[in-house]
């Protein structure tokens, strides 16, 4: 599986949709111009697969699951998207591990202004509470961010400017969805806590 860092390399555009069965083929402008057949590039967080290559250009298939389950089902002809390649065996892991397969769909709630910063405060579906932790990593939209605060409903993300000017955050306003993958770190804690409670005697923590 196609591993990534949640640093985005550039913002593209929704350029063309054309239905294929129950998915469809979608256009992609980009100003990647040494793609690769076959290659996955996460498109605001969903990894998809470059299935042609045209002039600025790649198009990739998208299935009824992940139009219905992400964002991507929702963006209009011209709608900006993030874009990020996969990361080459032995490139750098500037963010966190982000595999490009999305949790859930979460929406922007307010933003405030911190000095250059802005926070931006998002929600979340209940079922990621237990993944989400401050001081944790989560991807928004397939951008790697710090958790500064979460309650039992939303979490707070501080944006710096050069994150909001490479991105599509700046352009969110409150109610717009956001693609999220919570820390696969998380996952794999919870996971371990879970079957480690169930095989454990009675009256003995996972640990013992």
């Amino acid at each position: 599986p196609a591993v990534f860092t949640g640093l985005i390399e550039a913002k593209g555009r929704l350029q063309g949709r054309v239905t294929r069965g129950r998915g469809a083929k979608l256009t992609i402008e980009c100003p990647f111009t040494d793609l690769v057949l076959g290659e996955s590039i996460a498109v605001s967080g969903v990894c998809l697969t470059v299935a042609e290559i045209g002039k600025g250009t790649f198009v990739a298939d998208a299935s009824e699951e992940t139009l219905a389950r992400t964002t991507l089902g929702a963006v209009g002809l011209g709608g900006a998207v993030n874009l990020e390649r996969a990361l080459p065996a032995g490139g750098r892991l500037g963010g966190h591990i982000v595999s490009g397969h999305v949790d859930g769909v979460g929406a922007l709630v307010r933003t405030a202004a911190i000095g250059q910063a802005t926070s931006m405060t998002f929600s979340f579906p209940k079922a990621l509470a237990r993944f989400i932790a401050e001081k944790g990593s989560i991807a928004v939209s397939g951008i790697s961010l710090t958790v500064n605060r979460v309650d039992d409903a939303t979490f707070d993300v501080a944006i710096i400017p050069h994150t909001a000017s490479e991105t599509t955050l700046a352009s969110l306003v409150p109610g717009d969805p956001v693609n999220l993958e919570v820390d696969m770190l998380a996952r794999y804690v919870e996971r371990m806590l879970r079957v480690g409670a169930a095989d454990a005697p009675a009256g003995d923590g996972p640990w013992t």
